[in-house]
């Protein structure tokens, strides 16, 4: 898939060949992986359900705890959305709540009662912290996590609905997490990033372009991901033609 990448970036750039190229292989690659984490942040599309273990008595767990599995090509999770925990033959829903709501009523508590869990909130924003998606590195911790109310009274298995970031391609035979149609959009985004590196005025006018053909190709991914019988359930982006359908478009210069 990484030559694929790299082909169309080159393409959307016009690169000459190799003895004149503008932009270095190197840095294409690095500039078509933040494309990617990019997109999986901002879309959702990486999806997994990953386990957790919980302790007895503990509360707080990292996201860098939660079981990926491996050889799928994900690199770490960015949030939590949903969560169960196993209970006889299947599964019982947490119900999610703000951090201000749970630090109010749940963890405002000197006497908390250990139980099966009931509740659980995100307390830190950002990613595991684990893998690269740069090929650089992270270059942050861990720092993504939730607690859970009441503190388990037993060891727990949890069933979490994850949205992740995928690993660095390196080679063209690494996994891409990535879902199509979504993958469409990485070229323009790579792209983007390479026009704005030359710091020229003409080049980052072309740059915006780049950038309005990804929010383009985002767009009418979300459109096609979600089924026609079930459109109100995923959590996607509206149709740009939904207001002119409605009659209500606006228009410029009318108070």
């Amino acid at each position: 898939m990484l030559t694929a990448y790299l082909a169309r970036t080159n393409q959307l750039l016009q690169n000459p060949g190799a003895s004149t190229a503008l932009y270095a292989t190197p840095d294409l690659t690095s500039w078509i992986n933040q494309a990617r984490g990019q997109l999986a942040g901002e879309t959702e599309c990486v999806r997994f359900l990953g386990t957790l273990t919980t302790q007895i008595g503990v509360r707080n767990y990292n996201f860098s705890s939660i079981n990926l599995g491996s050889g799928n090509g994900l690199a770490g999770v960015i949030n939590a959305r949903q969560m169960l925990y196993a209970v006889a033959s299947g599964y019982q829903w947490i119900r999610p709540r703000p951090w201000s709501w749970y630090w109010l009523f749940k963890l405002n508590n000197p006497v908390p009662q250990q139980g099966a869990p009931e509740v659980w909130s995100q307390f830190s924003q950002g990613g595991s912290g684990q893998g690269s998606i740069t090929g650089i590195g992270t270059g942050t911790m861990s720092s993504g996590s939730f607690y859970l109310d009441p503190p388990p009274g037993l060891v727990y298995s949890l069933l979490i609905d994850c949205s992740c970031y995928p690993s660095a391609l390196a080679a063209d035979t690494d996994v891409e997490a990535i879902p199509y149609l979504f993958t469409d959009a990485i070229p323009y985004f790579a792209a983007y990033l390479a026009l704005m590196s030359a710091q020229t005025s003409i080049r980052m006018e072309y740059a915006q372009k780049m950038f309005d053909l990804y929010k383009m190709f985002v767009d009418r991914a979300n459109q096609a991901s979600a089924p026609n019988v079930t459109k109100r359930l995923y959590e996607r982006q509206s149709s740009p033609t939904t207001i002119n359908k409605l009659g209500i478009a606006s228009k410029e210069g009318q108070g």
